[in-house]
């Protein structure tokens, strides 16, 4: 049975993109208090269902696929660069391909604009008037208004024109930084994206015996299988070990490992990996808030996925992602080491090499020589660093980690830095090994 919270997430899901939507309005059509209502909204807001504007309302959206992360909607525009909307509010769910930054003549501006763009311009009617008419919204700069006609326009064709107090430049700048964002989440792959689901998972259930455990195994040839009740809730987990030498008619719930580790869609592969590694678990499950199972993750799909993340490029790069790229393979009296440039971005406040910036380089560096040596992925458990000597921007550190333990799961590695000749860091790391 599910509850009122998620009737309304799914009656939202079902409304038709562009459809407005209140507290009140919700509250009235499913009988729910308006607290419950308010929360809900809320919740599909941070599912990407809807958008609230001000001075607007609420939206129901399309939601963003991976593929076209990189594109916003008019409403999530209006919100970037704090605007209000002047007329055209029944396209705001519209998506936009390309913005054109209208600082042209008028028929040049027009060549370049067409429909499903934004066409970005100060206070020139006749280009807010041309440019709907070319099914492109409009984005008017310098908190500047436009007539009534146009208003009118596009009210009819549902395209939106907006007003914002910003220049052209900010805005573009604003726009850039937001679809950035969105692409460095393109980037992060979560569970909802490579586990297995629900319709393809094999589950035991608490009244079942050993017995089934072993004929699931012959028909499957899996031995790890999450333990669901009638009401499909994970109470725990069964392996081989649980049922080895237990007699066949013995009650699963008797032998499986209760209340187990359990993750949600939303989490990150790299956090999963983290988990596996950790308590040692090779299968999780994956449930909703309620604890129903939704399907299992694997190590292999973990290690398959972490793989392919190596393997792409990248589109928005975060500040690791930077680090990683200008640390180069090199040679350091013979030894594997890593040359890095101390760039501007990299510094502190006082112009010397942050302090941030030298652990992730302890950890990439690290983590590069485990793979180099084909050891597996790391996972850091401690870092201790024991001096980092202050190191001017412009200046080439070469790194040089060694291995000083590489058991089975568990690594330690030593990691000096050297300017000009001169050793000006040294750390210590702990870490963890996930096995290929």
């Amino acid at each position: 049975m599910s509850t009122k919270h998620e009737q309304i997430i799914r009656y939202i899901e079902g409304l038709p993109v562009g459809e407005k939507i209140s507290v009140r309005q919700i509250s009235k059509a499913l009988s729910v208090s308006e607290g419950t209502a308010y929360r809900a909204i809320k919740e599909a807001e941070n599912r990407g269902y809807v958008s609230t504007i001000e001075r607007v309302g609420t939206i129901r959206i399309e939601q963003k696929k991976k593929e076209n992360i990189e594109k916003l909607t008019y409403a999530e525009v209006v919100n970037i660069i704090d605007g209000q909307v002047l007329g055209g509010r029944a396209g705001l769910h519209k998506t936009l391909n390309k913005f054109v930054i209208g600082a042209m003549k008028l028929d040049a501006m027009m060549r370049y604009t067409g429909a499903n763009n934004l066409l970005i311009v100060g206070n020139r009617t006749k280009a807010h008037e041309y440019a709907l008419m070319a099914g492109a919204a409009v984005l008017i700069t310098g908190g500047f208004d436009t007539e009534d006609h146009v208003k009118k326009l596009a009210d009819e064709l549902e395209l939106p024109i907006i007003s914002t107090s910003y220049d052209t430049f900010t805005v573009a700048a604003m726009i850039n930084r937001a679809i950035y964002d969105q692409l460095i989440k393109k980037e992060i792959i979560l569970v909802e994206d490579i586990f297995i689901p629900l319709e393809k998972t094999i589950t035991i259930h608490t009244k079942e015996k050993v017995a089934d455990w072993y004929s699931k195994k012959e028909t499957t040839d899996h031995s790890r299988y999450p333990v669901v009740d009638l009401n499909n809730k994970v109470q725990g987990m069964v392996t081989g070990k649980d049922v080895i030498g237990q007699d066949p008619e013995v009650g699963i719930e008797k032998v499986m490992t209760k209340n187990p580790i359990t993750i949600g869609r939303k989490t990150s592969v790299a956090s999963v990996a983290h988990m596996m590694i950790w308590e040692g678990i090779e299968v999780l499950p994956v449930v909703d808030e309620h604890q129903r199972l939704e399907g299992i993750i694997s190590r292999q799909d973990v290690l398959k996925a972490l793989q392919m993340i190596q393997r792409q490029p990248q589109v928005g790069d975060t500040i690791d992602d930077t680090i990683s790229k200008q640390l180069t393979n090199s040679k350091y009296a013979g030894e594997p080491s890593f040359t890095f440039e101390v760039s501007p971005q990299m510094t502190s406040q006082m112009g010397t090499i942050s302090y941030g910036v030298f652990t992730s380089i302890v950890a990439e560096s690290s983590n590069r020589l485990f793979r180099l040596q084909k050891k597996g992925e790391l996972a850091v458990e401690s870092m201790t660093i024991y001096f980092l000597k202050p190191v001017q921007m412009d200046s080439t550190l070469e790194v040089v980690p060694r291995i000083l333990e590489a058991g089975r799961k568990f690594g330690k590695v030593d990691v000096e830095a050297f300017s000009n000749g001169e050793i000006v860091g040294k750390a210590l790391m702990m870490c963890r090994l996930m096995e290929r």
